[in-house]
């Protein structure tokens, strides 16, 4: 398992306690202070004459809060921490799409470099046979000196291309210990992905849904969204229920006589003016928003972006490697049969390195394109947002972040006063709600998604 990934993971669930933490402002707190200490006045009582008086005293006093109505700031302050637990789950979310996709990418590009020096070996094997037979030709006045250098000067780079190859490879081992935390030892074929949606339009209209970074980016949005209601709740008064209970020393100087003080009070309070300061902060706080807003609508498109070219990608790619597979069985048929020929006297040994090189070279795409069609599909996965276990192997156990949350979630609610203080406190707040696209291309994807037909599978 990827460190970075268990980070992302336990600091998803330390976010959750700040829902607990902004529905602790709904109920009472209770605080204690108790003092003991020391006091001597000097008191002129007539001109001249002064009195001297001293002596230790404690005091201890109970003081209970207790919000009755803030006017949504403490609303605001539990939307707030709604959308920030919303915004580390979307933030985990893609973290774990990227480290999936790393691995499904160290994993086939392992697949796709060993077949690469299964292709430079079996290259350079042909050259040093075509080799031996040119020398043995030569030997015999069969061939000249030109069609051995040729033949060698194939042959130097056909070994060059090989280390190249096992360069590719400890690269691409390196990697994948670095992604999965183990060596690839030996791996099959990867499993077939599959797509939830049948066209681009369709994967445009589900990427809106599901990918992490526009989740992420309503998320954000709704937390400035939120701190834009405090501001402006700040703006209004608050009433509070407030208790103190006291037992102290009578007197200051003794500590021989007690008394006891029990105070309840109902107090509104609010601001009368501060030269603009609030008003400054609600404005400010507003277009604070309005900036997460614009960037929902550049999360769109960066999202639409990169899905419209990995699946541009990824159609080429599989539409070559059908090409290639006939281009690989074509160039090693017209190889052997120059291979016959040459022997015959009706091919150069030039023309048979050529056909040598074009076979190479149809491998080596064909290599490319099958691994490089499979990680594109891949990364359509990966920003439409399914690039998760739970859509990959759902018969495995995943992590469920929503069990931590369940548990977390009401550890700071009081009973019966928290609901009720809860179902006042935000009337005049905003909608929670994720805001509109108002950007125009999302706006004419949305239109031709919905001329589309509608996905053939569901997701979520």
């Amino acid at each position: 398992m990827q460190p970075a990934l268990l980070a992302e993971r336990a600091k998803a669930r330390s976010v959750d306690y700040l829902l607990p933490q902004a529905r602790a402002q709904y109920g009472p707190r209770i605080d204690f202070q108790a003092t003991y200490g020391y006091q001597r006045d000097n008191i002129e009582v007539a001109p001249g004459t002064f009195r001297s008086r001293s002596g230790w005293s404690s005091t201890a006093s109970a003081i209970l809060t207790q919000p009755l109505y803030t006017f949504g700031r403490n609303a605001a302050a539990t939307r707030t921490a709604a959308a920030q637990i919303s915004f580390e789950r979307a933030v985990l979310r893609s973290t774990e799409a990227q480290v999936l996709f790393d691995a499904t990418s160290a994993y086939v590009s392992v697949i796709r470099d060993r077949a690469g020096i299964a292709i430079a070996r079996d290259n350079l094997s042909l050259l040093e046979r075509e080799l031996s037979d040119n020398r043995a030709r030569f030997a015999v006045h069969a061939a000249t000196a030109t069609d051995v250098d040729q033949v060698e000067t194939r042959v130097g780079v056909a070994r060059a291309q090989l280390l190249s190859a096992q360069r590719a490879i400890e690269t691409s081992e390196a990697e994948f210990v670095h992604m999965v935390g183990a060596l690839p030892g030996n791996l099959s074929q990867p499993n077939p992905l599959r797509l939830p949606t049948e066209s681009l339009e369709e994967a445009y209209a589900f990427a809106d849904l599901h990918n992490p970074v526009i989740e992420a980016a309503n998320a954000r949005e709704r937390n400035s969204r939120a701190q834009w209601d405090a501001a402006r709740a700040d703006l209004l008064p608050r009433v509070d229920l407030r208790g103190r209970a006291d037992f102290g020393s009578a007197t200051p100087y003794s500590d021989s006589l007690r008394q006891t003080g029990l105070r309840g009070e109902v107090v509104i309070s609010g601001p009368l003016f501060d030269s603009g300061l609030r008003r400054a902060r609600v404005a400010e706080a507003k277009e604070a928003n309005d900036a997460d807003w614009r960037l929902v609508d550049q999360a769109g498109r960066d999202t639409r972006n990169d899905l419209a070219a990995s699946w541009s990608e990824w159609q080429t790619l599989q539409a070559s490697t059908v090409s290639l597979e006939h281009a690989v069985a074509s160039a090693q048929s017209a190889y052997d049969g120059a291979l016959v020929q040459e022997r015959a006297g009706f091919r150069t040994t030039l023309e048979v390195l050529d056909l040598a090189r074009e076979l190479l070279s149809a491998r080596t795409s064909l290599n490319a394109a099958t691994s490089g069609a499979y990680i594109a599909q891949a990364r359509i996965l990966r920003v439409m947002g399914v690039m998760e276990q739970e859509y990959l192997f759902p018969d495995l156990p995943a992590n469920d972040p929503e069990t931590h949350f369940d548990r977390a979630k009401h550890s700071g609610d009081v009973p019966l006063v928290t609901p009720a203080l809860r179902a006042v406190d935000g009337v005049f707040l905003s909608s929670p709600a994720n805001r509109p696209n108002r950007d125009r291309s999302a706006t004419m994807h949305a239109i031709a998604a919905q001329a589309s037909p509608a996905p053939s599978q569901k997701y979520r």
